[in-house]
């Protein structure tokens, strides 16, 4: 009797094809494919009970992530001063100074 189901292991790539790490020990024919997602690190590892213990300690202190919203508004904001910064220095070469005055110093 020979068998009808086989596990091989393997990789979705970022364009959703599937890449096997192995020959598939089955007759030739049609199959039915089942793909299931496999944890990066197992749950009773000891770095993954670190990272929960650290959730768990955060959310005991009330302490809540940033939203996506307040991550950007800080991220533009830095690209403003960025900018602003390198306007002023592009002032100062252009007047031939060659100290530049970094803002807040």
């Amino acid at each position: 009797m020979s068998a009808t189901s086989v596990t091989v292991p393997g990789i979705v790539r970022s364009d959703g094809t599937l890449e096997l790490e192995g020959k598939v020990a089955l007759p030739p024919g049609k199959v039915q494919v089942t793909v299931e997602a496999l944890s990066l690190t197992p749950a009773d590892h000891p770095f993954w009970q670190l990272l929960q213990g650290i959730w768990a300690a955060r959310q005991q202190a009330g302490l809540q992530p940033r939203r996506v919203e307040e991550i950007e508004a800080e991220r533009r904001r830095f690209r403003e001063e960025i900018d602003e910064e390198i306007a002023e220095t592009g002032l100062l070469q252009k007047d031939g100074n060659a100290s530049p005055v970094v803002a807040g110093r």
